[in-house]
């Protein structure tokens, strides 16, 4: 969808079981260096990763291991939707 940015000030990172009706939950978020490296071990997992600096923003305001709020759902289901598309892709 995007590119992602070269300054990161914030990172998120979501747990999503595919066919669960569990919601995603946070269970990684960061600034600065930390965020770096949330990015770092995504990319050495093979993890998509999915720049999107108003929902990181708004994400980063849940605790880790919480699930996302229902008013971020909408939002959220269209970043799984790219991550799915793009990982059958590959």
């Amino acid at each position: 969808m995007s590119e992602e940015p070269k300054d990161r000030s914030l990172a998120v990172a979501l747990h999503y079981v595919k066919g669960t009706r569990d919601a995603p939950r946070v269970v990684a978020k960061g600034q600065g260096l930390v965020a770096d490296r949330i990015v770092a071990m995504a990319r050495e997992h093979d993890v998509i990763i999915e720049a999107n600096p108003v929902l990181a923003q708004a994400l980063s305001g849940i605790d880790i291991d919480d699930t996302i709020p229902i008013e971020l759902y909408e939002a959220v289901a269209i970043v799984i939707g790219y991550v799915l598309r793009t990982s059958t892709k590959t």
